[in-house]
């Protein structure tokens, strides 16, 4: 009677791998599972290209967002962001399929900010009814859809709910969410398969949570938007602890535990990607629930990080080999004993072209028990974005 066995292989891989891409490219349904834990959209130009090597890419997803539509949204329902799982699905939908354009459209738009509120209703109201062009232009069944969750929005809406800028594709994902029961992941999974995403993407956890963040001159910063640089200045010193908090109180919440579903996404990775993007409210913050590392850990495959080019306002001590200490703390959440090996193998810069503040010390990352891959990430006319098209083709070649 046969049984499974399961071996560790190690081998040589080209980086790119131009016959494995080509070969990839004819047949992207059957590509690699490459996870990655992101927010915002720092990542979507890479996943617009690396749909045409795999469509089984995996997105883990920070629902912590407090600025913007996703603030006023989550106070209003007290729930999690879900402006980044919308922009991630879109960057990840096929634009060829029928329909989809016009879907992406009308998610990507936002309701007039020097608008009346008495013309923002009227707007939202010729949008559930299906007479405003951005909805009239979407074929059926995505028409209707796409209208009857606006109107749950719009039903649900407080009589004092500011719509100015508000995103019509937030809305239409609170609408289902309202009606699936506040559960995101139906309407996660409904979309998904609509607008034909190529690839799965689901937040880290689902509980209504304020990114917090100790510093190191000892005060509390509460709020993602408050750590980016965007909203407001960048921070002055450094970031010393982030945790998950209540929202103005500034005390630690009880750590979320991921589902069991997050855990079988993270099991089934081929390759685990740590991805450029703000450090610690992109990446960071989905290493803070209970059992990501742990799930992390228990997965065998190839894991690498990709630090961002250029300045991260979130990061106030800069370099390379700083970030993949702080990353290796967070993953190891306060287990020194963990291995290196077993959370993280690479990191993937490109040291030619790239601008990495604070610089790139292979000796101080290899004394973390990482070891640093140079590849060409970066086009020469623009030192500070690392090159899409061809950080997919090494990413996709490491499977």
């Amino acid at each position: 009677m046969s049984r499974d066995i399961s071996i560790t292989v190690t081998r040589r891989v080209l980086l790119p791998d131009q016959r494995k891409l080509a070969r990839l490219e004819r047949a992207p349904e059957l590509g690699p599972n490459i996870l990655f834990f992101s927010g915002g959209s720092a990542l979507n130009p890479l996943c617009r290209v690396l749909v045409r090597y795999t469509h089984n890419s995996t997105h883990l997803i920070t629902p912590f967002d407090s600025g913007g539509s996703s603030a006023t949204l989550r106070k209003a329902f007290n729930m999690p962001a879900v402006g980044d799982l919308r922009n991630r699905m879109m960057a990840l939908a096929d634009r060829s399929v029928w329909g989809n354009p016009e879907v992406g459209r009308l998610f990507a738009t936002r309701l007039d900010k020097g608008a009346s509120p008495s013309e923002l209703k009227a707007k939202l109201a010729g949008l559930v009814e299906g007479s405003a062009p951005l909805v009239a232009a979407i074929p059926d069944p995505l028409r209707k859809i796409v209208r009857t969750h606006l109107g749950f929005a719009a039903e649900a809406l407080p009589a004092e709910f500011d719509l100015r800028g508000a995103s019509l594709g937030n809305l239409v994902l609170v609408g289902g969410y309202l009606n699936q029961g506040r559960h995101l992941d139906p309407v996660i999974y409904m979309f998904s398969k609509l607008a034909m995403v190529r690839g799965t993407v689901r937040p880290v956890v689902s509980q209504d949570l304020q990114l917090t963040a100790r510093l190191g001159d000892g005060s509390t910063v509460v709020g993602q938007h408050l750590l980016t640089g965007r909203e407001v200045p960048p921070l002055a010193s450094p970031i010393r602890e982030l945790y998950l908090g209540h929202d103005g109180d500034g005390r630690p919440a009880e750590a979320p535990v991921i589902r069991d579903k997050v855990r079988r996404l993270i099991d089934k990775a081929e390759l685990i990607c740590y991805p450029m993007g703000s450090f610690y409210s992109s990446l960071l913050a989905n290493l803070l629930p209970e059992g990501v590392s742990r799930a992390i850990r228990d997965n065998a495959c190839p894991k690498v990080y990709v630090p961002s080019t250029g300045r991260d306002p979130e990061v106030v001590e800069p370099g390379v080999a700083f970030q993949t200490a702080e990353l290796l703390r967070y993953l190891r959440q306060g287990r020194e004993d963990i291995p290196a090996a077993e959370v993280l193998h690479y990191v993937l810069v490109d040291r030619d072209r790239g601008v990495y503040p604070g610089g790139v010390d292979e000796d101080a990352v290899r004394a973390l028990g990482v070891r640093l891959v140079d590849a060409s990430l970066v086009k020469q006319q623009d030192p500070e974005r690392l090159d899409p098209e061809a950080l997919a083709g090494v990413l996709a070649s490491l499977v």
